[in-house]
């Protein structure tokens, strides 16, 4: 049985993960270690043997310079590369900008978690008449405003990805293509409980590190026969472990 190749890739550290805020659909670049894990992921691909025909990322600069630098580590800078806003990442609401320990001290552990990692619960929506509103950012303005999130849970966000993957993705997976999705923490966590049929409720435990990719084998109907991070496994561990810690209130 022939197998199709997926890799899940998300972004090297942004500057605001390395601030501990809440980014979004904020266009936030990498910061330098984010750079570091991009080329880091770009060996471990290497080294894998992987050969790329089409790569898939957001139209925000961090995944797309995450993309960027692995594939020139690659040599692949000439696959076609495809952005879609339906890769973005969850778009946070009223809590974009925000400090995410300075959340926690003021609305508990509990909430902000809630807020943060639960399936089916957004944080509080951003105003209609905030200029920060995709609505008013230029490279939305082909996409029907209806469409545009004011707010998003990982549940809506797995709505708003679903469509891409099946038009888009899937069918270059069924045609026996090997492909590179390059996007964020919860586009791909999205993502992954999809392919994977994890539960709501275990989903909200479940952590994808910065810049380590996570390598699908799929069978004829897209279903994950084995699915791994390259490299190290407990870097792996670690680096997802660091993932959950960043809500938490600074002492």
């Amino acid at each position: 049985m022939n197998t199709r190749t997926l890799v899940l890739l998300r972004h090297g550290q942004s500057q605001w993960n390395l601030e501990n805020r809440f980014t979004g659909w904020v266009d936030v670049d990498v910061s330098a270690q984010g750079l570091a894990e991009a080329i880091k992921a770009g060996e471990l691909m290497k080294h894998e043997g992987l050969q790329f025909d089409v790569a898939h990322t957001s139209v925000l600069k961090r995944a797309i310079r995450t993309l960027w630098t692995a594939l020139d580590v690659m040599d692949q800078m000439w696959i076609p590369v495809l952005r879609s806003w339906r890769l973005n990442e969850r778009h946070y609401g009223s809590l974009q900008g925000l400090d995410k320990s300075e959340m926690t001290a003021r609305h508990g552990e509990a909430q902000v978690k809630i807020w943060r990692r639960s399936y089916d619960v957004p944080p509080p929506p951003m105003p209609l008449s905030d200029p920060q509103h995709p609505k008013y950012d230029r490279r939305y303005r082909d996409v029907d405003p209806k469409l545009l999130p004011s707010t998003e849970s990982l549940k809506t966000t797995l709505e708003r990805v679903l469509p891409y993957w099946h038009e888009s993705i899937a069918p270059q997976l069924q045609a026996g293509q090997v492909v590179l999705v390059t996007a964020h923490g919860n586009s791909l966590r999205a993502l992954y409980k999809y392919l994977t049929g994890m539960s709501d409720e275990k989903i909200v435990e479940e952590n994808i590190p910065t810049g380590i990719p996570l390598l699908f084998k799929l069978d004829h109907a897209l279903r994950p026969r084995s699915h791994r991070y390259l490299g190290d496994p407990e870097a792996a561990k670690r680096a997802a472990e660091a993932v959950a810690a960043q809500a938490r209130a600074r002492k």
